[in-house]
């Protein structure tokens, strides 16, 4: 028997025990992506890329951290002098951490610019704001583990935020600590959740990502579904597979982004002081406050969100608002057309000044609270919630550009 044949005859067995062949045509050889794809669509791949590039870093971690407050920022200081390439190791962690929200951040981008979270795809928009929710507790739970400064006094704050929730508050804040103030407790509980709790549920929620994402279809510059047009075989007539086409062309990005993930983590991992803050270099002291206490810079558009608004209660309100009002994006979009490219001024006009306040708000919150700083903050707020509350108005109202019938370059 020749080896092509052992293959066919071992493919043959597993087939009739779990459906490999059939997962394998139905998400990648037999999956006909639009054939307009660009450099927009390389993220949900990188985004992928980066939570395995998390997972087995994570796991590395684990083999030498220590999770007691006596001796969680001694572990670490270990992990980075005394394991082999442990100092490697942590780099690519807590630079793959900054990395993930970056890619996070542009695919999300992409979803605005082209309309994906508008019928049939809003399920895959608010699976994947889930996730996005999700990233950010992972995310937070792993910012207390090195357990310096900046890490528990960031935790200090940022917990104490449940406390203004009207008469659970208080109680809240004990139960997400496992005590009255930040300490062992807490850090055993965040652990166990980083560690086992939050990673299999994001697998799991990437998981229904990408089914429904290949159920419905993918979006693509134009906005225009391919389903709709088949040749006689019953194959999109602007789709090509998505292996080996795509497959190739995301491999040649994750080629791109290791390069550019490798020299930031080989040459400048501390991110200029935002991926790891120096705060963070000192072990964590209840009786000494840091001068400036700031969350990592992914935090740092809903931290402006929140100092922007002098009630502690309503500030609560403005930051958590800010995540959950992108729920509910896809029925607030009334344009009859989904990509940027054939929408009116307004609608681009819109998400440049939405664009351009996200960031200001994300500068502002790694700055100290000062009238101005304030005042600044309290204006691209509102800018931020206007994009959104204005939307059913100004996509409505608009004169669009008419949408070609096959998808183009």
């Amino acid at each position: 028997m020749s080896e092509q044949d052992k293959k066919v005859n071992m493919m043959e067995w597993v087939d009739k025990r779990f459906p490999a062949t059939q997962v394998w045509n139905e998400h990648l050889a037999q999956y006909y992506a639009p054939k307009n794809f660009n450099f927009w669509y390389f993220f949900g791949a990188l985004a992928i890329l980066t939570l395995v590039i998390q997972i087995v870093s994570g796991i590395w971690l684990t083999m030498s951290y220590k999770p007691d407050a006596s001796e969680a920022f001694n572990s670490v200081e270990y992990i980075m002098r005394d394991v082999e390439w442990g100092w490697l190791i942590r780099y690519m962690h807590s630079t793959g951490a900054s990395f993930f929200f970056i890619v996070v951040y542009l695919h999300m981008f992409r979803g605005l610019l082209y309309g994906s979270y508008k019928g049939p795809r809003e399920l895959i928009w608010i699976i994947g704001c889930v996730i996005f929710l999700v990233l950010m507790a992972e995310a937070f739970m792993g910012y207390l583990l090195p357990w310096g400064q900046m890490s528990y006094w960031g935790a200090q704050v940022i917990i104490s935020l449940f406390g203004a929730i009207p008469y659970v508050g208080e109680t809240l804040a004990i139960w997400i600590r496992g005590d009255y103030v930040i300490s062992d407790a807490t850090l055993n509980r965040f652990f166990a959740i980083h560690v086992i709790a939050l990673p299999l549920v994001l697998v799991l929620l990437v998981f229904l990502h990408i089914v429904s994402l290949h159920h419905v279809g993918s979006n693509n510059p134009d906005g225009i579904e391919i389903k709709d047009k088949k040749d006689e075989n019953g194959i999109p007539v602007d789709g090509i597979p998505f292996h080996p086409y795509y497959s190739t062309k995301d491999l040649m990005g994750a080629v791109v982004f290791l390069f550019i993930f490798a020299f930031v983590m080989f040459f400048m991992p501390e991110g200029g002081g935002y991926f790891i803050e120096p705060p963070n270099f000192e072990p964590a002291d209840p009786l000494k406050t840091p001068e400036h206490i700031a969350p990592v810079w992914y935090f740092t558009p809903y931290y402006a969100i929140l100092r922007a608004v002098p009630d502690k209660l309503l500030g609560v309100i403005a930051m958590g608002g800010a995540i959950a009002i992108m729920f509910v994006l896809p029925w607030l979009d009334r344009s009859p057309v989904r990509s940027m490219r054939y929408r009116g001024w307004m609608s681009k006009v819109a998400l440049a000044i939405f664009v351009v306040s996200f960031v200001i708000l994300g500068f502002l919150g790694t700055q100290p609270s000062t009238p101005t700083y304030t005042l600044m903050a309290q204006i691209f707020t509102t800018l931020y919630f206007l994009y959104f509350i204005l939307m059913p108005w100004y996509t409505k109202i608009e004169k669009c550009k008419p949408v070609p019938e096959r998808v183009t370059k």
